[in-house]
């Protein structure tokens, strides 16, 4: 018996489970990917690029290609495919799970401060320092334009969309990191506050640890919620056991 499984991607974690899948017998895998990122890197299976039209376009493309699972290993703060993939799984009756990594914990010596928005992040900034090290992503900067007393330096994997910062310099770098490199960084740029995703992961971890050992405060932008109604998963193992793979 085949089995059709779409990988909702765009996470190491989403291209780990590919490559599990894509070798093991009958199992025909497709990831598809936002097209945020220009140049993705070569994946096993197939390969769709760009949005599905909503849950609807999403639940008429898996009657369409038959497919018999989802598996959303998007990144945690990818809230409306997440939120899309849910209501088609539930339309079609196709199973679904979520692929999440855990999210980071505070340890002894961590100064940080929670948002619930990057908004609510920017809020927090004038309290605590003037030159920010910004590792949101590319996207939603314009919450941080108003800030014109504020040094920013942002990295990012690919040029990050106006408006930004009045004061900004940009970093183009792709994780891993190391500690040292990101303690160098910081030092350098004199840097006052880190403001970062809750991303998870270990690629991009040590800037926290970093902090830590320069007690640089962090602002902590918190995910958002997973869908209600899917199962929540934080590896690739456990993910190929719900789907009967492992």
């Amino acid at each position: 018996m085949s089995a059709h499984v779409l990988v909702l991607g765009g996470t190491t974690e989403a291209r780990e489970l590919a490559a599990a899948l894509a070798v093991r017998p009958g199992v025909r895998v497709t990831t598809s990917l936002a097209g945020r990122v220009s140049r993705p890197g070569a994946l096993p299976g197939d390969v769709r690029i760009g949005g599905f039209g909503g849950s609807e376009g999403m639940a008429a493309w898996l009657r369409e290609h038959d497919v018999d699972a989802i598996v959303d290993a998007t990144h945690p703060f990818a809230a409306t495919i997440s939120a899309h993939a849910a209501r088609a799984a539930t339309t079609t009756g196709v199973p679904a799970v979520m692929l999440r990594r855990p999210g980071w914990e505070a340890g002894p010596g961590d100064r940080w401060h929670a948002a619930a928005t990057l908004a609510e992040a920017a809020a927090l900034l004038p309290d605590l320092g003037r030159r920010v090290f910004l590792t949101t992503g590319r996207l939603g900067l314009a919450a941080y334009a108003h800030l014109d007393d504020h040094e920013f330096l942002v990295r990012s994997v690919e040029a990050p969309e106006p408006p930004l910062p009045r004061r900004t310099r940009i970093v183009l770098a792709r994780g891993p990191f190391t500690t040292d490199g990101e303690a160098t960084l910081m030092r350098d740029h004199r840097i006052d506050v880190l403001v970062t995703k809750d991303s998870g992961g270990a690629a991009t971890a040590p800037k926290l640890t970093a902090a830590r050992a320069l007690a640089v405060p962090v602002v902590i932008v918190r995910r958002p919620p997973a869908p209600d109604g899917i199962a929540v998963v934080p590896d690739v193992a456990t993910a190929l056991s719900h789907l009967g793979l492992g």
